[in-house]
């Protein structure tokens, strides 16, 4: 019985096989995070308009039942709460705040961006 001490069968990846994948990840993760950042901004924009659009609508109805017309501003007391128009006032998913604004005027956000 002839044994060959000599020859050894490793198993395994070598350095270079190892550094060509994680190029390729690395190429890869550099295209898809900027992509991931643009459609989290443009979903928080969205959801902010459709915030935007639950306010006026709130507002107005505030103004018609309560008698009140254009230039008159509602604070958030009539317009949000349990028994009122909205039952919360909503957030800004990018962790901006809304200004009601007046009936007739747009309610606006302090990020740069969502608007109506």
């Amino acid at each position: 019985m002839k044994i060959n001490r000599f020859r050894v069968h490793k198993k395994g990846f070598t350095l270079v096989e190892v550094l060509i994948v994680v190029a390729i990840m690395g190429l890869l993760l550099a295209i898809a995070i900027p992509n991931f950042v643009k459609t989290r901004a443009v979903a928080q924009e969205q959801i902010c308009t459709e915030n935007f659009a639950q306010i006026e609508s709130a507002k107005h109805t505030w103004g018609v039942e309560q008698g009140h017309k254009d230039g008159d501003a509602p604070a958030d007391g009539d317009l949000f709460g349990v028994s009122s128009y909205m039952k919360e006032k909503p957030r800004c998913p990018a962790s901006g705040s809304y200004k009601l604004n007046a009936i007739g005027v747009n309610a606006v956000c302090n990020i740069t961006g969502h608007v109506l």
